[in-house]
Formats: C-alpha cells, sequence, structure tokens
C-alpha cells in the first residue's frame, strides 16, 4: 500500500494557489475568511506582526474571490460556501514599497496600477496614482457588471522605518494617503475591502475617513486567524511532530513543550488560545532543529530607533508591563509611549487581561524573541563585536550548566576587558543591565530589582542547579555586595523556590570597565 507523500513545508511562502497545487502544508484558516466575508461590515482592517502570515491570508482571499473553489476542496469553507461568485480583485502588497525615497514611491505605485490597467484600461487624463486608482475601480465595475474587491497588505510598508523621522514621514505619508483617497468616495462600486499591516497610522485617510473600517486585529473570533494554535499542530501537524520528536529522541510531548517555550505565547487579544510563530515553526520542522528563525530574519530598524528614542532599558524590555485598551489605537505617528509598537510588532504580547477594566499586561512571547531581542541591544550596551559577545556567552553558557558560576564570571571578566570604552557605563545601574542583557542571552531567567522584605536583589538568576542572588557594586570590594546580602537577608524571600540559592557579589571597576572581584557563597 502507497503511504501519501509527505506534505512540505511552506517556509515564507504566500502563494495561496502553489500550496494547494504542490502538496504544501496548509493550516486550514478558511473558516475565518468565511466569517470575515459574510460579516456586517466590508472594510476590515488586520493588525500582526511581520511573518506572521498575513500575506498568505490576502492571497487566500484573493483566490475566494476569484472564485476558485477547485483550491479549497477538503477545506472548512467548502462546506460553508454555496454561491462561488467571481468578483474583479485588485490586490496591492506593499512589502516591494520599503526604504524609497517619494519620487520612488510614487513610481512604484505607479508600476502595481499599470498591471490592472493592461487589463481594465486607464483614462487619459488619470495622471495621479489616487486618480488612477479610482478609474481602474470605476472600470472594473462597469466592464464586469460586479463591485470591486480591494486587497492591500502592509498597507504601512512605505512607512515604517521612517515612523522616528520628522522631515521624511509627512512627505511619504501624504503620498500614500492620496492613493488610499478614492476608498472612501467609491463604496458604491466596493464589495470588500481588507487591509493587512503592523502598526497604526491615525492620519491616512483609511482610518481618519473610512470611519466605518473594522479593525478585527483585537476581536476574540479573529484571535487565530494568523498563526498556529497547538490544536492545529496537534491535528494537522502530526506526523511531522512524531519525526521531529525522533529526530531528537524525545517523546512527542516533550518536543512540543521546546517548541513551546521557543516559539509560543502569542496572545492577540484576551482571553485567546496560545499561538505559535508560523515561520519559525514551519521552519524548525522543515529543519528539525530548534534555533532562532523569525528574529533571525531581520530585525526592523524603525524597532532599535524607537527603543533609544523612548529610552528603554534591557530590563525594562526582558519585564512587564500595563497597558490600556486605548493604547493600542494609539496613533503610530504620534505615540508617547513604546509599549503599543513592541506589541504590534511582535516582541511583546497579551499576557494576561481584566476585561472589567480594559487593562492588559503585556510581556515577550518567548525564548527566541527575549533572546533575539538581547541580542538587538548588544551592540548599544556592549560591543558591536557581536562575534566575541557569541563566544563569550557559549563559554558563559557552559561554565553555568556545569553550575560553575566561577568559571562564568571569569570567562565574563575577560571579554568586558576588550570592550572598548562607551560613554555613560560610570553608574552601578550600567552594569546591571549589562548582566541582565548576557544572563538574558544564556537563556535562562533573569530578573533585576527584585524586591524582598528588606529591600531589592539587584540580579536574580536562576539555571536548572540554582537560584543566583546577586548584589552589584563599583569600585568598592565583593565583599561590601556580600555584606549586603546578608544584611538584607535576601535568601529568606526565595526559600521555597526548590533549588539551592547561592549568594554572589560581584564588583566593577570603572576605570577598567570589568569585574574587578567576585565571591561566591553556597
Amino acid at each position: 500500500m502507497n503511504q501519501p507523500a509527505r506534505k512540505k513545508y511552506p517556509i515564507g511562502m504566500q502563494s495561496f494557489s502553489t500550496m494547494r497545487k504542490e502538496n504544501y502544508l496548509y493550516i486550514d484558516k478558511t473558516e475565518y475568511i468565511y466569517r470575515m466575508t459574510h460579516s456586517d461590515s466590508k472594510y476590515m482592517f488586520l493588525s500582526r506582526p511581520r511573518r506572521f502570515g498575513k500575506s498568505l491570508l490576502v492571497d487566500t482571499l484573493h483566490a475566494y474571490f476569484e472564485g476558485k473553489k477547485e483550491l479549497f476542496e477538503g477545506l472548512a469553507i467548502e462546506k460553508l460556501e454555496t454561491e462561488w461568485v467571481q468578483y474583479p480583485v485588485l490586490h496591492f502588497d506593499f512589502s516591494t514599497a520599503k526604504n524609497l525615497n517619494k519620487e520612488e514611491l510614487e513610481s512604484e505605485l505607479s508600476f502595481k496600477l499599470a498591471k490592472y490597467e493592461e487589463v481594465y484600461g486607464r483614462n487619459g487624463g488619470d495622471e495621479r496614482p489616487n486618480q488612477r486608482l479610482q478609474g481602474l475601480i470605476e472600470r472594473a465595475y462597469r466592464q464586469t457588471g460586479k463591485e470591486v474587491v480591494v486587497l492591500i497588505d502592509e498597507y504601512d510598508a512605505p512607512l515604517l522605518d521612517v515612523m522616528h523621522e520628522e522631515k521624511d514621514l509627512p512627505v511619504l505619508r501624504n503620498v500614500m494617503r492620496n492613493f488610499y483617497s478614492p476608498l472612501k468616495a467609491l463604496g458604491a462600486y466596493l464589495h470588500f475591502v481588507f487591509l493587512t499591516g503592523i502598526t497604526k497610522f491615525s492620519q491616512l485617510s483609511i482610518f481618519s475617513e473610512l470611519n466605518n473600517i473594522q479593525n478585527i486585529s483585537m476581536l476574540q473570533e479573529y484571535a487565530a486567524i494568523c498563526g498556529i494554535t497547538e490544536e492545529e499542530i496537534r491535528r494537522q501537524m502530526d506526523a511531522g511532530l512524531e519525526a521531529f520528536a525522533q529526530k531528537l529522541s524525545i517523546t512527542k510531548e516533550e518536543m512540543l513543550e521546546k517548541l513551546k517555550a521557543n516559539y509560543d505565547g502569542y496572545h492577540f487579544t484576551w482571553p485567546s488560545p496560545d499561538i505559535y510563530n508560523p515561520y519559525s515553526l514551519m521552519n524548525a520542522f522543515s529543519e528539525t532543529r530548534i534555533t532562532s528563525y523569525w528574529f533571525g530574519s531581520g530585525t526592523p530598524t524603525y524597532l532599535i530607533e524607537m527603543l533609544r528614542k523612548f529610552g528603554m532599558s534591557p530590563a525594562q524590555l526582558g519585564g512587564e508591563m500595563r497597558a490600556e485598551a486605548s493604547d493600542f489605537d494609539a496613533p503610530t505617528e504620534r505615540l508617547t509611549g513604546i509599549v503599543p509598537l513592541l506589541y504590534q510588532s511582535g516582541y511583546f504580547t497579551i499576557k494576561n487581561g481584566n476585561l472589567l477594566f480594559g487593562s492588559y499586561t503585556l510581556g515577550i512571547p518567548n525564548r527566541e524573541v527575549r533572546i533575539g531581542l538581547m541580542k538587538s541591544l548588544i551592540p548599544y550596551y556592549l560591543t558591536p563585536n557581536t562575534q566575541a559577545t557569541s563566544a563569550a556567552v557559549i563559554t558563559m553558557a557552559e561554565c553555568l550548566y556545569d553550575n560553575d558560576m566561577e568559571g562564568a564570571l571569569q570567562a565574563m571578566r575577560t571579554f568586558l576587558s576588550t570592550v572598548p570604552y562607551a560613554d555613560n557605563t560610570d553608574y552601578e545601574g550600567h552594569y546591571q543591565q549589562v548582566l541582565y542583557i548576557i544572563f538574558s542571552l544564556l537563556g535562562m531567567y533573569t530578573d533585576i530589582e527584585v524586591r524582598t522584605p528588606r529591600g531589592r536583589v539587584d540580579v536574580v538568576m536562576r539555571t536548572p542547579a540554582a537560584l543566583y542572588l546577586i548584589e552589584v557594586k563599583m569600585d568598592k570590594s565583593a565583599d561590601v555586595a556580600m555584606q549586603q546580602i546578608d544584611l538584607k537577608q535576601y535568601p529568606e524571600r526565595f526559600a521555597l523556590c526548590g533549588v539551592p540559592i547561592v549568594k554572589v557579589g560581584i564588583n566593577f571597576d570603572s576605570r577598567q570597565r570589568t569585574i574587578s572581584d567576585w565571591t561566591i557563597m553556597k
């Protein structure tokens, strides 16, 4: 008996038809397609982080509105849809319009419009992009007798990298605002309008003029429209999960725990099922390897710039923060805090929510994002030489897994002594943040300024073998640091942690900019 061919994993694939025709794994999201297209609103907006399946969702909508019923055989929508009406579809993908100036952006708009003008023609008097878009919609409606579907993927891509710039942002924003402006005026010609993006720019026409656009980003009924749930892994990826577990010589449940720790933990509303990052998950299954995929595919420039603008410290970034429901709807170009942007970009997610008060607790979703964020901060807190950092971190990790804090601190001292001079490093808090970054890169649970009944512990780090209580001093001595641990009786606060408690006093030399001495007591 012939076994069915193993489905291929779609790494970054955005073509629904290719996936369906060429035996790629497709996680069935068509029930959401039906729900969207049969709702009360015909204007919708969805925000999700990059590489989370937005483009595939848009392409699936494209195939659906073109009436390609054969591509949906065996999927949930096959039993829901009865009509399969074909509509004219205008599909614009602005992921190709990044890092462009005004002239280049206008040229890109012209190129995208020309593709559809080859089908529906162009009026001689239509010159500006908004005029050409309006003409396209009107002609498509007249020529087909059907209302037009407009799908706009990554609508904000041309603006993201200049979001922190006062000079370029208004110029590019005006170009895009003019382009989108016909969508309001031509409501009678439109059947459905769907836009995706990462952020919300309120001064674009789609939000300032389309007051009937429904933002489905945080609606519970669309919580899992992008990404992959554990139920979907068990139901649609079980064979791959079994093979992955066998490769690593562990059980399926142990395999799932590894995947969960690294790629799970996203919530785009509350309550919500746990959502796995689809890009990382597909890569991990394809390579049968746990490593950084999503973060490794690129940290946006605008994120680092905004972290610097708002003065976000590594420990703040690694902790949890509160936000009100209204914060998520804040205009991106007028943000007064970085939490909404971290959430929209996928670096923070909802950890908990209070529906009564409309408040949320947010934090980093998983290990992949935590380590990736800390790596992105290395050039600003340590050194641009990330290769040297990686080598030092590996040495320290090996020591800590052998329960050798002495060796780890020796490796750290050697590494820090090679770091070039940097401004604003002559205070204890800087070295506290350095320890936080390094220990976080090791994949350990790390926190700073942890409250106890008698004070605050500078750094708390937990490994599989021990809980380390670390006190940091500068230009004093490790003995002084240890005396503070004993005086404040910090270990009492952690007596029930379940692992041995190890006290560590560390002194930094501000002139040498590295560790001068330390003491360790169990």
